[in-house]
């Protein structure tokens, strides 16, 4: 394991102290922006996700997420997962309430009031998640009720898509409460499948070893489907 501190002289003689085989080594000028060159920005469909300061390409539906304190830029395979499910459910279902659950950053409610959806709700027992899905909601200029919840304990409201990129033991122990017509779920590895009950597996996508599922409630309809010419 490899460990590396920022430090001034007084602190690197402290910690030379404790760890007798710490190498010193001088910091190149621009340190402090170096993080920027692990946020890059992702496409999926017509979304494009990335840190403000980086320009979307024309045509794009853009999601600008700053990173900061609470999960969700777009990067990891799980968020890409249901933002393609979530782009794929709006070609072809008529307009759908959603619902995220454990909304992090509020990237996944963000796209989906920005791909049309319509009334977007996000919850999240952490207030900073909550501050930083509204604080992103308004900087997209996306329309996101967000609040704090304890989803494991509140009364969930209704929605024709739940989306839930959380642990995979959470999801299990939130299905059985869960009122919806879809269920996207992730937040876990294609080895680790969720064992829903009252849910039927419609269909799976993965990435990088990492995987979401489409779920339907066993004992309700599916969503109608758009009418087409």
């Amino acid at each position: 394991m490899e460990l590396a501190a920022y430090t001034d002289a007084a602190g690197a003689a402290e910690i030379q102290a404790v760890f007798r085989g710490a190498v010193e080594t001088e910091v190149a000028t621009g340190w402090e922006e170096r993080w920027r060159e692990f946020h890059r920005p992702v496409r999926v469909g017509p979304l494009w996700i990335g840190p403000a300061w980086e320009t979307p390409p024309q045509g794009a539906i853009a999601v600008v997420i700053e990173p900061a304190r609470a999960f969700g830029t777009g990067g990891h395979p799980t968020t890409r997962l249901c933002l393609e499910l979530l782009v794929e459910l709006r070609s072809e279902f008529e307009a759908a309430t959603v619902l995220d659950v454990g909304c992090g950053s509020g990237v996944l409610a963000v796209a989906a009031s920005l791909l049309g959806y319509g009334t977007v709700c996000a919850i999240d027992v952490d207030p900073v998640a909550v501050e930083e899905t509204r604080r992103n909601a308004a900087a997209n200029r996306a329309s996101v009720d967000a609040s704090m919840a304890d989803a494991c304990a509140a009364d969930l409201p209704f929605a024709d898509v739940v989306v839930a990129n959380i642990a995979r033991d959470t999801i299990e122990a939130l299905a059985p409460r869960m009122r919806c017509r879809l269920l996207v779920a992730s937040g876990y590895l294609e080895t680790d499948p969720p064992d829903l009950v009252g849910f039927r597996h419609l269909r799976r996508c993965g990435a990088d070893g990492w995987a979401a599922d489409l779920y339907a409630p066993a004992e309700l309809p599916t969503l109608s489907r758009r009418s087409r010419v």
